[in-house]
């Protein structure tokens, strides 16, 4: 639901930045702005919305380089540092998002763990998670891993494979027919 929610407010404030008639947004909209895209993984995005900005509001609008420090963090693939730096008050124009930053975050990160890992350390666990090894360990007991208390070691489960949906071999041709249409347009 709150993915959703994100969509049309992102939608929302690119179509306020468009129609302004200076073409630049406030320094609020901008943070939201820029909070979306990080939450939604648009790093790219997040980039370029980052370089138009206009210097005086990055300069006045602390919070602003507050949540480009994350984005900086999540382009470096440095999670326990975009846990660190997510670790700030927020106002409440953005406290929303960068709460659901945080969860994503950890969603994607234990995400990947199962799919990539076969053993990890607790405490490394606990550092791509963001959060500490009681919770990691509560973690890995909820998902039904493997701890070995002596090792201090996790045996993440990989998750079942997930059923692609096949497409008819009409239902190809007709996308490829689509997109061969779009390219010579």
């Amino acid at each position: 639901m709150i993915a959703e929610d994100l969509i049309s407010t992102c939608a929302e404030l690119e179509r306020l930045e468009l129609i302004s008639p200076t073409g630049e947004a406030t320094a609020q909209e901008y943070a939201q702005l820029l909070a979306i895209y990080l939450c939604q993984s648009d790093l790219c995005n997040a980039k370029f919305l980052w370089k138009r900005i206009p210097t005086s509001l990055k300069n006045s609008h602390d919070e602003l380089s507050l949540i480009w420090k994350v984005g900086q963090c999540m382009w470096k693939r440095d999670y326990p540092a975009a846990y660190s730096a997510l670790q700030v008050s927020w106002s409440d124009n953005v406290r929303h998002i960068m709460l659901a930053l945080q969860d994503e975050l950890r969603t994607r990160a234990v995400d990947l763990i199962a799919n990539a890992y076969s053993s990890i350390t607790v405490s490394d666990l606990s550092a791509m998670a963001g959060i500490n090894d009681r919770e990691a360990e509560r973690l890995s007991n909820a998902r039904g891993w493997i701890i070995d208390a002596e090792t201090e070691m996790v045996h993440p489960v990989r998750p079942p494979p997930s059923s692609h949906v096949t497409t008819s071999s009409e239902g190809q041709l007709n996308k490829l027919t689509d997109y061969v249409s779009f390219l010579e347009n």
